[in-house]
C-alpha cells in the first residue's frame, strides 16, 4: 500500500512537472514581441480582412495583415475587454490605419447585445516576421487567432 501510495505521488509530481510549461505571461509575451519589433511607424495598410491577431494584455496586441507582415500596437491606456476578445475590428482611413487616430474595436461574443469596446491606437511598430516565424516553433503559446483557412495570405 506505501509502496502504491509513493509511486501515485511521484507519477503527480512528474505530471505536475511536465504541465509546467515555458509559457509567457502577457507581460513576458509583449516584452518578447517589442525585442523583435522596428521602430514605430505612422500607420500600416489593412488588405481586407485581418489575417491574425493576439492580446498581449489590456494594453498591447500584434495585428497580422498577411502571414508575413505583422505590427507591434500598443494602446492609450487600459483596453479591459482585450483579453477575452473574440472578435476584433480596426478603425481606418482609406484603409490605413493610423497610430494617434485610430481605434482597434473589441466585441466579447456569449454575450447577446454586449457592447463594443473601442481602444485607441498609441504606437506601430512592425515586426520581425521572419525572426517571430522561426521562434514561434520554440513558444508554445505564440500562436495567431485562428482564421478561416479559405483566406489567401496577399487579398487583392
Amino acid at each position: 500500500m506505501r509502496r502504491t501510495m509513493a509511486l501515485l505521488v511521484a507519477v503527480l509530481l512528474v505530471a505536475a512537472c511536465a504541465t509546467t510549461s515555458q509559457r509567457l505571461t502577457p507581460a513576458e509575451r509583449l516584452e518578447w514581441y517589442r525585442a523583435h519589433a522596428g521602430e514605430p511607424v505612422r500607420s500600416f495598410h489593412v488588405h481586407g480582412r485581418l489575417w491574425g491577431w493576439r492580446s498581449l494584455g489590456d494594453g498591447a496586441l500584434t495585428i497580422w495583415t498577411r502571414s508575413n507582415q505583422g505590427y507591434l500596437v500598443e494602446l492609450f491606456g487600459r483596453c479591459p475587454d482585450l483579453a477575452f476578445a473574440t472578435t476584433l475590428g480596426l478603425t481606418s482611413r482609406t484603409s490605413r490605419v493610423s497610430a494617434g487616430f485610430d481605434s482597434i474595436v473589441v466585441q466579447r461574443s456569449g454575450v447577446p447585445g454586449s457592447p463594443r469596446t473601442t481602444c485607441r491606437i498609441d504606437t506601430i511598430r512592425p515586426l520581425n516576421t521572419r525572426v517571430v516565424k522561426e521562434s514561434r516553433r520554440d513558444l508554445h503559446d505564440l500562436e495567431l487567432e485562428d482564421r478561416d483557412p479559405s483566406i489567401p495570405d496577399d487579398p487583392q
